[in-house]
């Protein structure tokens, strides 16, 4: 399949990666027809998704299976007054009818906005009327339910509310008997073009109200190389990305890479996260790929790997945050198997990755991914040079790359603002050695200015979190009269170091960073709490403890 997209499919080095990356792109591209329907044709009974719960139900589909539900499910949306460039939010977890729903949209040429379940009333009121969303398909629960019902009086656009069950509240229709009862599905004679809008992300919100994220119907393209070379994936894969498909790493590991490589897409549908539960599943359903958070691999080596047999798994892939170089340490020491740091924003596909031919450093993101023409900037735009911090950023003056966003929708002001003079400016700060592979030191917003060195808050972390006695932490800035800022570190103790939490403790914990890292770069200011603040998508909101820091100081 990925043939038809890819004029050379395999690749020995980064320079031959660099030179012959040349994705095709189809005038009016649609995934659910170029991509899932063209492999139900090809190869209808071929494994395309398996799904399984926490309750023991499992089943697993065949690329004809998601055509056929999917069309259904396109169907029904059609027969609601579904259409193209209808907004549709599915508060969907880990049910199998996402996979249904956001094939069924693009089918449409709706678009698609998946959310999170821990959304408020406010949270759906706010999203709702900032992008008009006319549907909302929900997991049929009755906390996700009630936050509904009680967000549509404020919610004036939503015209319906559709279910998936068990729980089908008043006013809610039945998304089975929709599927069911709907007639067979026509292909609409227009459905889109590449520039229409398919897919749309709230962001977290760390830093103040989320904006839309709105990426035309080529994005998925974007993602062949996330799938078919980071992740590594071929048709015999069996490939697990830990995520909600609420966030746009759902995306990114359980849909368009993985389908384009003709992977079988694994799917846990799960309550609560146990790491021994991860460990089971792999063990059992010989799960080949994964892909995961470092947090999700800091819980896995935790656990006693011998009880299971992890000989299916045969590469291992990380983002969403950067990675500690002892968890990368450890993990390669009990399972023999190396994690391939990966780096890109909802805004874009995968920017910065450590490849397949490539050996990994740890703590390192890896190098650019030749799809994008990536650079670190200083304050004044110029490039900096081997072993500086800059800004990661994208140049677009040549041409809008397949996987970067198309604007921010409804806020031209916001777009301007990260995307202008032909460079997208990512926000987030990196230095780059002397073999061309970038290490990240923080959002531009949380590194810290003191006594005139420039410390990026994840490499304090780093050093941190070597030591035992810290489950989390971060790190942000204080103000100070004589440094201007100094360096704070607000941590989580394991359970075994709870009791010694006290001055000689933070003596230690500094003097570990010290030794670890260079030593002006210690947490001068040392603070033991039973959880950090963070967003809904699970990433710590530095800005909440900038701000805590403020309040004390006043």
């Amino acid at each position: 399949m990925v043939e038809r997209f890819l004029e050379q499919t395999s690749f020995t080095s980064q320079e031959d990666f660099k030179e012959h990356l040349k994705i095709k792109v189809p005038k009016d591209f649609n995934f659910s027809y170029d991509v899932l329907d063209a492999w139900a044709a090809e190869a209808p009974q071929k494994n395309a998704l398996l799904w399984t719960n926490d309750k023991g139900e499992h089943h697993q589909y065949s690329f004809a299976e998601m055509k056929k539900y999917t069309d259904m499910t396109a169907s029904y949306f059609l027969q609601l007054g579904i259409g193209h460039g209808d907004m549709v939010m599915l508060i969907l977890k880990r049910r199998v009818e996402f996979w249904f729903s956001i094939i069924a949209l693009h089918k449409i040429g709706a678009v698609c906005i998946p959310a999170t379940h821990l959304l408020t009333k406010k949270d759906i009121v706010y999203r709702c009327n900032a992008a008009s969303i006319k549907m909302i398909v929900c997991a049929g629960e009755e906390v996700i339910t009630t936050h509904i019902t009680n967000a549509l009086p404020e919610s004036p656009t939503v015209e319906k509310v559709v279910s998936v069950g068990p729980y089908i509240p008043e006013g809610f229709l039945d998304f089975h008997e929709g599927i069911n009862q709907a007639p067979s599905f026509i292909r609409p004679a227009h459905v889109n073009c590449n520039e229409d809008i398919s897919l749309m992300y709230f962001t977290s919100g760390t830093t103040g109200e989320p904006k839309m994220v709105a990426h035309d119907f080529t994005y998925p393209l974007g993602h062949i190389v996330t799938g078919c070379i980071w992740h590594n994936l071929t048709e015999q894969s069996i490939h697990l990305t830990i995520a909600d498909t609420g966030w746009g790493k759902a995306v990114w590991g359980k849909l368009y890479g993985q389908w384009f490589a003709g992977a079988n897409i694994f799917v846990y549908d799960h309550e609560k996260f146990a790491p021994a539960d991860i460990l089971q599943k792999i063990h059992d359903y010989h799960i080949t790929s994964l892909c995961a958070p470092p947090t999700i691999f800091r819980f896995l080596i935790r656990e006693d790997l011998t009880k299971y047999d992890l000989s299916s798994l045969k590469y291992c892939t990380i983002a969403g945050e950067a990675l500690n170089p002892s968890v990368f340490d450890t993990f390669k020491k009990l399972t023999g198997i190396q994690l391939m740091e990966g780096f890109g924003q909802t805004e874009t596909t995968l920017t910065v990755a450590t490849f397949p031919w490539m050996e990994p450093k740890p703590g390192s993101m890896g190098v650019p991914n030749p799809q994008y023409d990536v650079d670190l900037v200083d304050y004044e735009g110029r490039s900096v040079e081997a072993g500086e911090q800059g800004q990661i950023v994208i140049h677009t003056d040549k041409s809008k790359p397949l996987g970067l966003f198309k604007e921010y929708y409804r806020a031209p002001e916001l777009t301007k603002e990260a995307w202008h003079d032909g460079v997208y400016y990512t926000g987030d700060v990196a230095w780059r050695d002397e073999d061309g592979y970038f290490w990240f030191v923080g959002r531009a917003d949380d590194v810290i200015k003191s006594s005139g060195y420039r410390i990026g808050p994840f490499e304090v972390e780093s050093a941190l979190m070597t030591h035992p006695a810290v489950v989390e932490c971060a790190v942000t800035a204080v103000p100070d009269e004589i440094r201007g800022q100094i360096v704070k570190a607000t941590i989580v103790l394991s359970k075994e170091y709870k009791d010694r939490a006290g001055d000689s403790l933070i003596k230690e914990i500094q003097n570990h960073v010290k030794r670890v890292t260079a030593p002006y770069k210690y947490p001068r200011v040392v603070e033991f709490v039973d959880e950090l603040p963070k967003t809904i998508s699970g990433k710590i909101r530095r800005v909440a403890i900038r701000n805590q820091n403020k309040e004390c100081e006043a």
